[in-house]
């Protein structure tokens, strides 16, 4: 039987380390209460949007850095639609980031 994914076969090199690396915190963050997680998200975005500069920047960038540890965890158990959601996700967070770093947004 083949697999979406192909997730049948161990995960190896840089994969295989970040999930090693990933694996305690990403518990932690499961035993977190649900509501501290969406706090945390929350206040990143509002310091992202209505902050200034650089600080409104590194708030977005924080969001975006989080998004992509989790996309790539996910990666190889995401559809083509999941994958194409994700990386325009990460580009928009980046691109906001990035006009509020240089003053543009």
């Amino acid at each position: 039987m083949e697999t979406r994914s192909g997730r049948d076969r161990p995960a190896g090199g840089v994969r295989a380390a970040v999930e090693r690396w990933s694996a305690a915190p990403v518990v932690f963050l499961h035993r977190l209460p649900r509501g501290v997680l969406l706090v945390a998200v929350f206040a990143l975005l509002v310091v992202g949007m209505a902050g200034t500069g650089w600080v409104a920047a590194a708030g977005l960038l924080v969001l975006a850095a989080a998004l992509a540890w989790f996309a790539f965890l996910n990666w190889p158990e995401l559809e083509a639609q999941g994958r194409v959601l994700r990386i325009a996700a990460l580009a928009v967070l980046v691109g906001f980031a990035l006009g509020r770093g240089i003053g543009r947004f």
